[in-house]
């Protein structure tokens, strides 16, 4: 069985959410030039040299996680979950990115994950 690729992952969710989805890798990725891209637990997930974060899509929302986001300072008080160390932006609309907020919440974890 070959493995599943970030672009099936994405095409297997209706046009909205791959819209979103593609939008928030391209953020993703647009930060660092260093990610890795894989699928990881089912998802996209991204790491440099450890686990950063993930795109967890979903029927109605995209999830962009951070696999220690406990540990994120939250300035925009986007950050959902209640895990011991994951939390997740949930993103539902196009509208709901807001690129500046986002990419320094990837920075941020980022520069966690490096310390």
């Amino acid at each position: 069985m070959s493995k599943e690729s970030v672009e099936q992952y994405i095409e297997k969710h209706p046009k909205n959410i791959q819209e979103i989805t593609v939008n928030l890798r391209q953020l993703i990725l647009n930060t660092s030039s260093e990610w890795t891209e894989e699928i990881k637990w089912g998802m996209p997930s991204y790491s440099i040299n450890k686990n950063i974060c993930y795109l967890q899509a979903s029927k109605n929302h995209v999830n962009l996680g951070f696999y220690h986001g406990a540990q994120l300072e939250d300035p925009h008080n986007l950050l959902g979950g209640t895990g011991k160390q994951m939390r997740h932006i949930r993103v539902k609309k196009m509208e709901d990115i807001d690129e500046d907020s986002l990419k320094l919440y990837v920075k941020n974890a980022i520069q966690l994950d490096q310390s």
